[in-house]
């Protein structure tokens, strides 16, 4: 829910500010580190630690791509993203598998 109230009103932004528009890869990224963060801090989830500031990080790869102060290939930031999430699910896999026993 936090995801969306945050995509939502980066998209509201976006209207006045371009690189924010609703469909950008920074918005979703960014409502998506929101949400993260925000279930991390209530529920303690161990993927939401690695995974927040991983979409933040690359939500701001692609805003700063995006208003041209930074040149990046920006085809390099989602296997960056994708890799990291899938190390967070494992960690935390293997981390709830250990701690279960």
């Amino acid at each position: 829910m936090v995801s969306l109230m945050a995509w939502g009103v980066l998209s509201l932004m976006g209207i006045y500010w371009r690189p924010l528009h609703a469909s950008s890869e920074a918005t979703c990224l960014f409502a998506m580190a929101i949400g993260c963060l925000a279930n991390w801090h209530r529920h303690r989830i161990f993927h939401c630690a690695i995974t927040g500031p991983l979409f933040l990080i690359g939500g701001v790869m692609f805003l700063l791509s995006g208003v041209r102060l930074i040149h990046v290939n920006t085809r390099w930031v989602w296997p960056f993203v994708f890799i990291g999430v899938g190390v967070a699910f494992l960690l935390e896999w293997l981390y709830a598998k250990r701690s279960a026993s």
